[in-house]
């Protein structure tokens, strides 16, 4: 596999660095961030990223949390500072159900129970995937720009096939991992998702996707992603689902939430929430909102 990001090097400025551990779960080493409360009996609250984000996404959450949660959050394999699998294992840790299961056996390693589970985006079908399978059994998971409908029509026929090639196409993940990496670029990105990040965000993104493991592991998400089962599923989730909706998402229509709601057979008033002016990036660029959601549930 393309190597990854390198703890000794990448991560001496990293954002809580010292929260950082690694921990060996399913044949993988995890990089994972935990801050246990003082309080044995208070709540955890497991954070998970999406495709190609990191624990760096959560930096402004976690400290606005830690009064009242322990917290932990992960990176997802070949993201961030957590290891790929090698090429025979790939389509199984980096499908919804292996990353459902990898991240459950993380938790099993560190003996953590999480009360609440908040996913962004892809993390947030992770979640939905971990209660459907019984992986786990939070109070509630909060879905923040959750993607978690099939795309429609030809994107939905076009993109899958499209993120396969290119996931197995030699030095496809080096060469975006260096054209990404230009500011102009990097920029045309961060605008596409309706977000605007300050400038420890650009930096922290233009690390991470200037790295072709990083940048290989985010592409074989995508090429392994399969939220057609996911969607067929989720009406038989009990799990109580909230769903946070930044109204300037240009990555996940924010319309797609109350189709999301609609679905929701066992949950008769789906709590949606909608962050006006924010985009994809919500919880990175208004975490203070974030927490006050959390913290108020």
């Amino acid at each position: 596999m393309r190597q990854g990001l390198d703890w000794s090097r990448d991560g001496q400025h990293w954002p809580h660095r010292t929260l950082s551990r690694f921990v060996p779960a399913l044949g993988l080493t995890w990089h994972v961030q935990y801050a246990p409360h003082p309080d044995a009996q208070a709540p955890t609250v497991l954070l998970l990223h999406g495709t190609g984000a990191s624990t760096h996404s959560w930096r402004g959450l976690i400290p606005l949390l830690q009064p009242q949660f322990s917290v932990l959050a992960l990176d997802l394999p070949g993201h961030g500072f957590s290891t790929m699998s090698d090429t025979t294992q790939v389509a199984a840790r980096c499908s919804m159900a292996g990353m459902a299961q990898g991240v459950a056996a993380v938790l099993q390693a560190l003996g953590v129970v999480p009360s609440v589970v908040v996913g962004h985006s892809a993390g947030a079908a992770i979640a939905c995937r971990m209660a459907l399978d019984g992986l786990l059994a939070p109070e509630r998971v909060w879905s923040i720009n959750g993607a978690l409908m099939p795309l429609d029509g030809w994107a939905g026929q076009f993109f899958s096939p499209l993120a396969k090639l290119l996931a197995r196409a030699p030095l496809v993940p080096e060469l975006f991992a260096w054209r990404a990496a230009q500011a102009d670029v990097l920029q045309k990105l961060l605008d596409g998702t309706g977000s605007h990040l300050d400038a420890q965000g650009q930096a922290l993104y233009r690390q991470l996707i200037a790295n072709p493991g990083h940048a290989g592991a985010a592409l074989a998400m995508m090429a392994h992603w399969d939220l057609h089962t996911l969607w067929r599923d989720l009406p038989g989730l009990r799990t109580p689902l909230a769903l946070v909706v930044g109204t300037n998402d240009r990555i996940v229509p924010p319309h797609s939430a109350q189709q999301v709601a609609l679905a929701l057979l066992h949950q008769p008033t789906p709590q949606v929430v909608q962050m006006q002016g924010l985009g994809h990036l919500a919880h990175e660029e208004q975490p203070g909102a974030i927490a006050s959601l959390l913290l108020r549930s």
